[in-house]
């Protein structure tokens, strides 16, 4: 099974130690001999696959384990335990090989040079992956192109905005061409229309190369717009693998009117209002704003839409469906995925 799988983790573990100091003068001489501490699991027995060409969803709150397992998915951490193969080889034990069939793009850090022109530093990363002319020709001018870095080329790295840094970082580590691309939060920071040609250009490059994409993102429009799977950790352990759409379906209880009224409107209005129907009423961000949580049902909200506009006036309704982000919020503050 795991050769054709582009990623095979099984059962991997990561455990770290964390030291504790005594107090007082005489616990700290106790200390240079003898430390406390308790061993902690970052990473606790996780197991997934990716298939050649899939754009996966990484998804998790801070600390969940997301980085730690990213960072043993591409060689720079050792597992405790477990089993990880990626593009058939062993990230840690043959890293020098294995470093030249990934991209990593990580967004608060930087493999371009700070004081060079964005084309040296292209120049130096195409000699540290022996790319040869022709195929850093081909292959570059089409990147470029796409993401529209060629005016920013010979400018140097430290005068260039975010968006246009987090550009040049995309296509740094597209120099090679790899099968595989890891992206830990690549839009962070960025406006609409950068992220907009950002998503725009990984999906061209997993058409046109069946480039293998996990994203870790903290912006769930990323995953939505990008990724039809999405793999979910929370405290170390995987909590849910599986379609977006089949998180959406298992999660997606209801829908939401929301409405604008000409006035300010109190709470009990709106429950007399729509007494016998169940309706979880919360305030907008204004006293004339309120937001309806009901079923979906479209008798059960024709019907609160008809007793609230026959007894209110109202300036607009809309009526949505309850956003991925939600749905992933409500799984973590109650704590576990529905079976």
């Amino acid at each position: 099974m795991k050769e054709n799988q582009m990623i095979y983790v099984n059962n991997l573990r990561k455990d770290f130690k964390s030291y504790s100091s005594r107090s007082g003068l005489k616990g700290a001489f106790r200390d240079l001999f003898t430390r406390n501490y308790k061993i902690l699991s970052a990473v606790d027995g996780i197991s997934f696959n990716v298939k050649p060409g899939e754009m996966v969803g990484y998804i998790g709150e801070n600390g969940a384990g997301k980085s730690t397992s990213i960072k043993m998915l591409t060689g720079i951490l050792t597992p405790t335990s477990g089993e990880v193969i990626v593009n058939g080889m062993n990230p840690h034990k043959e890293r020098e090989e294995f470093v030249r069939t990934i991209g990593v793009v990580f967004g608060q850090r930087s493999q371009l040079w700070w004081d060079i022109a964005v084309q040296e530093s292209f120049r130096l990363l195409k000699k540290v992956y022996r790319v040869s002319d022709e195929d850093y020709a081909s292959h570059m001018e089409h990147v470029i192109d796409t993401l529209d870095i060629a005016p920013l080329l010979d400018k140097p790295v430290r005068k260039l905005s975010l968006g246009q840094r987090m550009r040049c970082e995309l296509a740094a580590a597209l120099i090679h061409n790899p099968p595989l691309l890891f992206l830990d939060e690549p839009t962070i920071g960025l406006d609409v229309l950068v992220k907009n040609k950002i998503r725009t250009f990984l999906k061209e490059i997993n058409e046109r190369y069946n480039t293998t994409i996990l994203l870790t993102t903290h912006d769930l429009q990323d995953i939505e717009a990008l990724c039809e799977r999405v793999v979910m950790l929370d405290q170390g352990k995987v909590i849910y693998d599986g379609s977006i759409n089949d998180l959406r379906a298992r999660w997606m209880e209801g829908k939401e009117i929301h409405f604008q009224f000409k006035r300010e409107v109190e709470k009990d209005e709106l429950t007399k209002l729509s007494n016998g129907i169940t309706v979880d009423w919360q305030p907008g961000k204004r006293k004339d704003l309120w937001i309806g949580h009901v079923e979906d049902n479209d008798e059960v909200i024709s019907d609160i839409i008809a007793r609230v506009v026959n007894e209110l006036k109202i300036i607009d309704v809309n009526i949505k469906s309850i956003t991925t982000e939600e749905i992933v919020r409500n799984i973590y503050e109650e704590g576990a995925v529905r079976e």
